[in-house]
């Protein structure tokens, strides 16, 4: 998870990544900064997240991120 949360904090240093749950429904997050999160964890961590999981409930928070992160590492 700190590995994300880093990751996250590189692109939007302004946000509380830990604390937020409302990334997208609360429009904090735009299109720029989700492109550049799932290109520096798709290289991070050596998968990749394709545009079927560019899903709201997938980036609302750091923690619904790292549980698709887990699920795809685990697959």
């Amino acid at each position: 998870m700190e590995q994300l949360l880093k990751i996250m904090s590189e692109v939007r240093p302004d946000i509380d990544f830990e604390k937020e749950t409302e990334l997208i429904d609360a429009d904090i997050l735009d299109s720029f900064d989700i492109i550049a999160i799932v290109s520096d964890v798709n290289d991070q961590f050596g998968i990749q997240i394709n545009v079927n999981d560019l899903l709201p409930e997938n980036f609302n928070s750091a923690a619904a991120l790292y549980d698709l992160i887990q699920t795809m590492l685990n697959s």
